[in-house]
């Protein structure tokens, strides 16, 4: 079967150059985005409660755009003037360059990683004498507190923001060729909406191992797989997998 729509779980991209709305424009596919899961900020008694004193810390951990921006809503719902020593450790350029919407870049001690949060051991390592604050939702991976412990570093977790399931009834009556998923939080929120979900026609890409798991535990299949070393990239894997099919006659 062609393929001629496409969910993608996620926020619609904010930069018009987005490699969606090219693969949109190239293969004449339609994209749509939908969030399936969506952040919520925990209040500042709540983190409180989880005896997270922020005068502790010389270091902060910051894993993704989410972290960044609930670490300073924290800090100004507690009054908590953030000081310039405190060193930010970023999983990768896309969320050390976010940062620059809170703090002056070139006057902070900004350590950057690659892409995972395992390929920050190397930096990591030489800051042993820190103590660190890792904010981040209630879902993580396994990876993080991993790494963080292996290295044996003085480090906390507070849970800043929640990871919640959106609500995507209005979707129960619309079909798509492809559904496009990227943690297994999507697929769980695709059960919690559609209890009934059967996979029929529709293909499956997905992003990563462990969402490769939760679809395959939902007892659906993988049709589309990223990040491989031919297709490093969802849109990628999409284009290939389209190619395919829809110059099948």
């Amino acid at each position: 079967m062609k393929v001629k729509t496409i969910l993608v779980s996620q926020p619609e991209p904010k930069v018009e150059n987005s490699p969606y709305f090219e693969l949109q424009e190239k293969k004449k596919v339609k994209v749509d985005f939908i969030p399936f899961i969506h952040v919520e900020g925990v209040s500042g008694k709540e983190v409180r409660h989880q005896k997270i004193d922020l005068n502790k810390y010389t270091a902060i951990i910051l894993t993704s755009r989410n972290a960044v921006d609930n670490f300073f809503r924290i800090a100004d719902e507690m009054r908590f003037k953030v000081p310039d020593s405190l060193k930010y450790f970023c999983q990768s350029e896309a969320v050390a360059y976010y940062l620059q919407k809170y703090v002056v870049y070139r006057k902070r001690k900004i350590y950057v990683g690659q892409r995972t949060f395992t390929e920050m051991s190397s930096i990591l390592k030489k800051y042993k004498t820190e103590k660190f604050l890792l904010p981040s939702s209630d879902v993580l991976k396994p990876e993080v507190p991993n790494v963080l412990n292996d290295l044996k570093l003085n480090w906390d977790r507070g849970i800043f923001y929640r990871t919640v399931v959106s609500d995507l009834s209005h979707l129960k009556d619309v079909t798509y060729d492809v559904l496009v998923f990227f943690s297994p939080s999507g697929i769980k929120s695709l059960f919690e909406n559609f209890p009934d979900f059967k996979q029929n026609e529709t293909r499956i890409a997905v992003f990563g191992n462990s969402t490769v798991k939760a679809v395959e535990d939902a007892g659906l299949k993988v049709d589309i797989m990223a990040p491989t070393p031919e297709t490093p990239s969802m849109t990628m894997a999409l284009e290939k997998y389209i190619d395919n099919v829809n110059s099948k006659k």
